[in-house]
């Protein structure tokens, strides 16, 4: 009475998919990806314009096994949506006290006069990870999504207020929108 725990994953026309070992590699119109995902006894297999996500024994599954199958799941398809559409943050910045300087040095985010401190607060942008100010607008895309969410964290993380009291001191750079690209 094992319960069916294959999932599968239609691969779109204009994808490619290679598995080598545990390395997984996804092709697509907006750049390429690379992962190694491996869990005992689960395996992801490429059939005809699909991927498979098995475990070796059904008779005797785990509950860590089955979660991981939907985890696994999960990043593939991740990974395939980022490379078909990719994935766009939209932050805001929001001040009242000291007007924010925002830069962009190569892969640091600079946040300058942010509460009137001397020092400039620092974020480290991840490679392969787009960040764009607009007034007072920032959007982060990229084909991976933990890497633009882990971006749009650490930008964000860097704004943490420790020393004020939060509900007078708002200020920092929120994410207001997560989307997919177009």
């Amino acid at each position: 009475m094992a319960k069916e725990l294959k999932k599968t994953i239609a691969i779109p026309d204009d994808v490619t998919v290679s598995i080598d070992g545990r390395l997984i590699k996804i092709m697509g119109p907006k750049g390429e990806i690379a992962r190694e995902l491996w869990y005992p006894h689960i395996t992801i297999q490429q059939t005809e314009g699909a991927l498979l996500v098995d475990v070796d024994n059904p008779a005797a599954v785990r509950k860590k096994q089955k979660a991981m199958v939907g985890t696994m799941t999960s990043h593939l398809t991740n990974m395939i949506d980022g490379v078909t559409t990719g994935y766009k943050y939209v932050m805001k910045m929001v001040y009242s006290h000291f007007p924010i300087q925002l830069r962009i040095d190569g892969n640091k985010f600079t946040i300058g006069n942010f509460l009137g401190e001397k020092k400039d607060r620092m974020a480290r942008i991840i490679d392969g990870v787009d960040v764009e100010i607009n007034g007072d607008m920032v959007v982060v895309t990229g084909i991976n999504k933990e890497s633009v969410g882990q971006t749009a964290a650490n930008i964000e993380q860097a704004t943490k207020i420790k020393s004020r009291d939060p509900r007078v001191f708002q200020d920092g750079i929120y994410v207001v929108g997560k989307e997919m690209m177009a």
